[in-house]
């Protein structure tokens, strides 16, 4: 028998929140297993300790938005309407059913005001990373680093162009150094400064975010973006590191400093790296040698031009410093130019009358020209590595931890596109999306090696030691006892 729907809302019925959020929700995880109360003590100082209004909990303001990174609500608006009906979430909070939700403008003049200018998503970042080593969830001796780009809130068309002077690289003092020792050890006077002025370079700006960075990269989409650098642990994939740059910026160019950055505020001591193929160049070789790291990066085809042998057709002979051509004729050494590379050239005697010169060289002069960085050596070892059996299952799991990271953060967290306009905002979102990732993992990876405990106590205790042991796990579901000491 159908019968007649009868209205129930408003009947007055005893709930508490606590039996309405169901136990295994990812936010009961989280809270149990995660600490937030260093968020009031990292922002008292930004808060009048006498004086004004009230305040919004800086511990809860920040909560607010780890739930819109958690479930990818992009749109705070839409966060706060989510939590005015989600009960789940205002448990989350300490809310209780009949209180009211802060307007939306709330996050931004507390963005705008209070938090500007300081790291405070850089601070809860770091401190949650602490929290997975004090758990020993992070190895600490595998790393891998790569990039993604996030959309810019710029349109693509609208652009003007500017003209700015070329930054110098941090490498150069390291690379002047080593070309005038390359060419005093082969009997050639030192280069004179330089004094040129550093040439200028035209780039398309947005005048809505002049920040952001126009990207032209091959397979990639062409327009304004921004670019998430971050490197994860190879244990748990967990984040170690997020850096934050315009996309016209290489992936190479922040990667040393950012590595020695994470080594000193965790102390990990870094055993092995594995890198995409856009981190090949030889001032990264060099820099990991030099930090006794084991690299491994991967391989990218060389530009071809047809019908022309490969470089690696010319074998390079150190003891005799020269490169030897597919027809068994020696290059001997020229020079070192100031770009850092060393010049082997041929005679053009040896060059006219060889068969091969089509596929050798076209140059006017018949001169064939071939070039090795002074830090070359270093680029061929980190290169070997990569055809080891050790750097073959180092390098399979790069696209298991990293690559699998960015997909977890595009797919689940709103992170294709910038939420914000500016590079530090932008960071700001790079931070909090990444602390969120973070805890997650850390909430789920510490919740199944609870019940993997309380599945060993089962199997070995007495009937009271089973009762005892439910009672435990039902206190640290209400937050009366905490699992590191119910167990300890």
């Amino acid at each position: 028998m159908l019968k007649p729907v009868t209205p129930i809302q408003s009947e007055l019925e005893m709930v508490t929140l606590e039996e309405l959020v169901p136990k295994d929700h990812l936010l009961r995880q989280i809270d149990r297993h995660i600490r937030f109360d260093f968020i009031r003590e990292e922002t008292a100082h930004l808060y009048c300790a006498d004086n004004g209004r009230p305040a919004l909990d800086p511990e809860r303001l920040f909560k607010m938005l780890f739930i819109g990174y958690l479930f990818g609500i992009r749109s705070e608006r839409q966060l706060v309407r989510e939590i005015q009906v989600n009960v789940a979430y205002r448990w989350f909070l300490g809310m209780r059913l009949t209180d009211k939700v802060i307007d939306a403008s709330t996050f931004s003049q507390n963005r705008r005001r209070r938090f500007a200018g300081t790291d405070i998503e850089q601070v809860i970042f770091d401190r949650i990373v602490e929290q997975a080593i004090e758990q020993g969830l992070i190895g600490g001796q595998v790393f891998y680093t790569d990039s993604t780009h996030l959309k810019a809130n710029a349109n693509k068309h609208k652009h003007q162009l500017h003209v700015v002077e070329q930054t110098p690289l941090d490498y150069l003092a390291d690379l002047e150094s080593a070309i005038q020792e390359d060419r005093s050890a082969h009997g050639k006077a030192p280069l004179p400064p330089d004094d040129r002025v550093p040439p200028a370079k035209e780039i398309k700006v947005s005048p809505t975010d002049p920040e952001a960075g126009y990207m032209v990269r091959d397979g990639k989409p062409t327009g304004f973006f921004y670019l998430d650098h971050r490197t994860v642990d190879g244990l748990h994939a967990l984040i170690t590191d997020i850096h934050v740059t315009p996309a016209s910026l290489h992936d190479s160019v922040p990667y040393l400093g950012r590595l020695d950055r994470m080594r000193q505020r965790f102390g990990f001591e870094v055993a092995a790296v594995g890198l995409d193929a856009g981190y090949f160049t030889p001032a990264i070789c060099r820099g990991l040698e030099a930090r006794d790291i084991y690299g491994v990066i991967g391989y990218r085809r060389p530009h071809h031009r047809e019908g022309y042998f490969y470089k690696r057709d010319y074998a390079y002979d150190p003891e005799r410093d020269v490169y030897v051509c597919p027809q068994g004729e020696l290059l001997p050494y020229r020079t070192t130019n100031r770009h850092g590379y060393r010049e082997y050239a041929s005679s053009p005697g040896q060059c006219a009358g060889c068969p091969m010169k089509g596929q050798c060289t076209r140059s006017a002069n018949g001169i064939k020209v071939v070039v090795r960085h002074v830090w070359e050596g270093h680029k061929e070892a980190v290169d070997a590595h990569r055809l080891e059996e050790r750097g073959k299952r180092l390098y399979a799991r790069r696209k298991e931890t990293v690559e699998r990271s960015f997909a977890d953060a595009k797919e689940l967290h709103g992170h294709r596109y910038a939420r914000f306009r500016g590079l530090a905002r932008v960071k700001g979102q790079c931070l909090l999306a990444a602390a969120c990732q973070n805890m997650k993992k850390i909430a789920r990876l510490l919740a199944q090696a609870l019940l993997r405990l309380l599945g060993r106590f089962n199997a070995t205790m007495s009937p009271l030691g089973r009762l005892w042991a439910r009672y435990t796990a039902v206190a640290c579901r209400i937050r009366t006892i905490r699992p590191s000491s119910a167990f300890a």
